[in-house]
């Protein structure tokens, strides 16, 4: 039996759809195309476009209880990613998020938050063999951080501008973020 190519291209097309509707094969097709997607670098805010911190009244909690206060990253560089561990986005920028921390995490403050129960977050960090600390907010205040979707990461600068304020997977260990940072740094 012959096939013609008008077939073949609607079976491949069937067993696409078929693959990303059945849930095993889904989540791993979305973060190879994220990862695709996170090769690009975040997007410089325009000095005369970047807002500022508007409050700092912000609270977090680590896995052991203990209690974040943002008012304590003031005249700081602080990294702020909101993700989840179910998010295909968020899985794909991770590595990157990951090389950066390990680099900066002594001069900037980074603050990876979600919503996930720690039971969640700790296998995730486990099986990839992340190393950073993970918070949950004791309350979301839309007065700090405007978050509508994931991932969502902000650098914010000493002084409290918001340099980068990016939605969607991008790869944070670019040259180009690392100059800025080193130049925030200075």
């Amino acid at each position: 039996m012959k096939f013609l190519k008008s077939q073949i291209s609607n079976i491949i097309f069937l067993v696409v759809i078929a693959l990303l509707v059945i849930p095993q094969t889904r989540k791993p097709i979305q973060v190879f195309i994220s990862k695709g997607m996170a090769l690009i670098s975040p997007s410089i805010e325009k000095l005369d476009k970047q807002e500022m911190v508007s409050t700092y009244d912000w609270q977090l909690k680590d896995e052991s209880g203990d209690i974040f206060n943002f008012e304590s990253t003031k005249g700081k560089v602080v990294i702020i990613n909101f993700w989840a561990t179910w998010c295909p986005p968020c899985i794909a920028e991770m590595p990157s998020l990951q090389k950066l921390y390990n680099d900066y995490h002594d001069r900037v403050e980074f603050l990876f938050v979600t919503n996930d129960p720690y039971i969640e977050i700790n296998k995730f960090l486990e099986k990839e063999d992340y190393t950073f600390k993970v918070f949950r907010p004791l309350k979301f205040n839309s007065n700090v951080f405007n978050v509508t979707s994931i991932p969502r990461t902000f650098l914010i600068d000493n002084k409290g501008h918001i340099v980068i304020d990016e939605s969607g997977a991008a790869n944070w260990n670019s040259e180009s973020v690392r100059e800025i940072i080193d130049e925030l740094l200075q």
